[in-house]
């Protein structure tokens, strides 16, 4: 990593000025600022208000190779993952340095015999909606109340053409905040256009010696997860199904009788301004340490507050059932949750929220959005609650550049 951004210096001190460099670099970058709180007992820190810049540069070096470089910077309610806010000591110019990271630097190579494309360096990867995997930082209501942001040191080579896209990735895990980390992964991700309105993708990932999942830390063990999705989306219906397994041992892929597993379904029909929308969410065991499926603005808020997604997803059962309303610029959702253990034994937690988004444009977005969740039987959440009731409001804004 050192290297590369020394490569960076020394192309930026030695690369010849021209109009042509200047008219090839554009900044790139997004601003979240949520103002939230609530009678949560969420161990949120009270009400506050948070944001998240991440600023950056991208350049066109030469034809089909491009550079580039994104920091980010978190204040407020997330300034390291348990919560904690720059202090009144720590409000200067260092202080507030030491909370600037470096997420992304590499170069990207393009049309690479026609039909391949390779990013090096440090990089985010995966959809910031994916149930088992997401390095990057999230978006929308969760966006600035998830401190932390993990890249990948990482080298990614893609093959895609109009009916398929496969992709290779290895490398190593950065994280703004923590450095217990696994050492390295490695995955596969073949995704296919089958007909106009299907797709299917399979994909596999390993990782080698573990620091955060739930095998002791070990450079000859191997602990990860394979799976596939398959959707369905004509016109006027969408619908997804997506399964997956995890494995762990001396192996790259080793299977056991208690090998932890999952299953997600999602569907929604649009019909003009309504669009009723159901998912149904079943995990044995945890397979989602580094997904970004955190429902719900309360229970989802305080997994993404905790920096741990899987605090309550291992071994449970979600139900989730709602409604989008659409007019102009405004988009009004209403939805249902019902949280439960996966068997069952556990009393359900119910929640229900309330949102509205305002699209002022396609780079800015407003948001506003409340939530209550009626606490249930299961003991970790219960302890983490103040009472057997839950509050939260949030209002922000996105501004993408």
């Amino acid at each position: 990593m050192k290297k590369l951004l020394g490569l960076f210096l020394v192309l930026a001190m030695s690369w010849p000025v021209s109009a042509a460099i200047v008219d090839n670099v554009e900044a790139i970058g997004r601003i979240d600022v949520v103002a939230a709180g609530g009678n949560h007992g969420l161990d949120l820190k009270g009400s506050n208000t948070s944001s998240r810049v991440l600023a950056g540069l991208s350049a066109n070096l030469t034809e089909d190779v491009k550079a580039n470089v994104l920091f980010d910077y978190v204040s407020g309610w997330n300034g390291d993952p348990m919560g904690n806010v720059i202090s009144s000591d720590d409000a200067s110019s260092s202080g507030y340095l030491q909370q600037i990271f470096l997420v992304n630097a590499n170069v990207v190579l393009s049309n690479l015999f026609d039909r391949f494309e390779l990013t090096l360096g440090r990089q985010f990867y995966g959809d910031d909606d994916s149930t088992v995997l997401y390095f990057g930082p999230k978006s929308g209501y969760l966006a600035a109340f998830s401190g932390e942001t993990i890249s990948l040191e990482a080298a990614k080579l893609t093959y895609s053409d109009d009916v398929k896209s496969v992709t290779l990735l290895a490398g190593k895990l950065f994280s703004s905040m923590r450095n217990d980390l696994p050492g390295d992964l490695f995955g596969v991700d073949a995704r296919f256009n089958v007909t106009s309105n299907v797709k299917a993708q399979v994909y596999g990932y390993a990782f080698r010696d573990i620091g955060i999942l739930d095998i002791a830390r070990d450079p000859q063990k191997y602990e990860g997860f394979y799976g596939a999705k398959l959707s369905y989306a004509p016109e006027a219906f969408t619908a997804s199904v997506e399964a997956a397994r995890g494995f762990a041992g001396k192996r790259l892929i080793e299977e056991a009788h208690d090998n932890p597993w999952l299953v997600k379904l999602d569907a929604s029909l649009n019909m003009d301004a309504f669009t009723p929308r159901a998912a149904f969410f079943y995990q044995k065991g945890t397979l989602t340490d580094f997904g970004a499926y955190a429902p719900g603005l309360v229970i989802g808020q305080y997994w993404a507050t905790m920096g741990n997604t899987s605090f309550i997803l291992d071994n449970a059962r979600i139900f989730n059932v709602g409604v989008d309303y659409n007019l102009d610029k405004w988009t009004f959702a209403l939805d249902g949750f019902a949280f439960q253990d996966r068997t069952a034994q556990d009393s359900a937690t119910w929640e229900a929220d309330l949102t509205a988004n305002y699209q002022h444009n396609e780079n800015v977005n407003l948001f506003a959005g409340i939530g209550y969740a009626k606490i249930g039987g299961n003991q970790r959440l219960s302890r983490a609650v103040a009472g057997p009731d839950a509050v939260v409001y949030q209002i922000g804004t996105t501004i993408n550049f």
